[in-house]
């Protein structure tokens, strides 16, 4: 018996959409330690994101790891949490929904889907079979590509669809990390920061950390994220001493890409910095990793190392010129299905397809 998975909903003849994955790292369903307990289980599973043989990282992680870990996550994430949810969740899916409303009057269906917890990948694509997407553009939410994020989400939906009966024609968006559109909706961002706080001593680009060791073996994303603050860094005309580049959010004993997020800023006051910015490009969400590491714990170890003024500056989030933005990017990865796709669906083409159907239907018949 077949083991490919059949689409339920399908029928011959049905109009064809164009999918649009979008995904983004994920969330627990609560801020308890039990959710993060199954969260933490999955995430840190992932080969990508540890990249350590699983024979001896498993029992580490399951009985030494995850048990202490668990609750000191669960009360970061209630710092942040919201009536609505998870911050992620909240602003991932709004984001979602203003770009399905984008493409209302188009065959373009567009969809969330989490690396970890619920919605995930694999039911989103699910849910783009279901509306007969035969064309989906996977637009994991990472300007900079990294192995361990935009390299996961690929094996993901790869997972998934080497179960498909029908895959359908893939696109698949690696980074856009210095794509002019999306660095002038950053920097108009800062600028409108700015506006409303002042100009800073230091604009800090801090960008989620990788193991050193993925650098060293080729991962690129050091390079995107430094190719992201500098050409931001330009446009907004800094000079070299007015910003600088650090990353945050290590994990265990092994090195990570310097320089880290929080010894600086613990050191900056002592270098006669008082007044510093930090912006987060490496997150279309703002998240735990922004809310709480960022803006209330280093925020922290700024002011008690004698800074005066710290501004954590928000992600793009769902704001109108991000979503424009990510409308735009989709648009030039579907602009030529988009095409075919509608020429497919009229009605007389369609008229003509169905007579086709039925001839061969007829022939068929005959044969037998």
């Amino acid at each position: 018996m077949s083991t490919l998975t059949a689409n339920q909903r399908y029928q011959h003849g049905t109009a064809e959409n164009i999918g649009v994955l979008l995904v983004n790292l994920g969330t627990p369903t609560a801020p308890t330690a039990k959710m993060l307990r199954t969260y933490l289980r999955q995430f840190l599973s992932d080969r990508r994101v540890v990249e350590a043989p699983h024979w001896w990282w498993l029992p580490l992680l399951y009985c030494i790891i995850v048990p202490r870990r668990a609750p000191r996550s669960a009360t970061a994430y209630q710092s942040v949490w919201t009536d609505q949810g998870s911050p992620l969740m909240v602003i991932s899916r709004a984001q979602q929904q203003k770009l399905a409303a984008a493409f209302a009057k188009e065959p373009v269906v567009v969809e969330l889907g989490m690396s970890y917890g619920k919605p995930s990948v694999a039911s989103a694509l699910q849910a783009l079979q279901a509306q007969n997407c035969r064309r989906i553009v996977v637009l994991p939410l990472y300007p900079q590509y990294a192995s361990s994020t935009v390299g996961s989400v690929f094996c993901d939906v790869t997972r998934e669809l080497s179960k498909w009966r029908e895959t359908p024609h893939m696109r698949f968006v690696s980074g856009y990390c210095d794509d002019p559109r999306y660095v002038t909706t950053l920097v108009d961002s800062i600028r409108t920061a700015q506006q409303a706080h002042g100009r800073p001593d230091k604009l800090i680009f801090s960008f989620h950390g990788t193991p050193l060791a993925m650098l060293m073996a080729g991962d690129p994303y050091h390079c995107w994220c430094h190719k992201t603050a500098r050409l931001a860094a330009t446009a907004l005309g800094l000079h070299d001493n007015e910003w600088m580049t650090t990353f945050q959010s290590r994990f265990g004993p092994a090195k990570w890409l310097q320089p880290y997020t929080d010894e600086t800023l613990k050191k900056l006051p002592a270098q006669g910095v008082h007044h510093v910015h930090v912006v987060c490009p490496a997150f279309a969400s703002d998240c735990l990793e922004t809310l709480e590491e960022i803006a209330i714990e280093n925020g922290d170890f700024f002011k008690q190392a004698g800074g005066k003024q710290f501004h954590y500056l928000p992600a793009l989030n769902d704001s109108p010129p991000h979503i424009d933005f990510l409308r735009d990017l989709i648009i030039d990865n579907i602009n030529d299905w988009l095409q075919t796709v509608l020429h497919e669906n009229a009605p007389d083409v369609r008229k003509t397809q169905q007579q086709a159907k039925e001839f061969m239907h007829t022939l068929l018949t005959r044969s037998n």
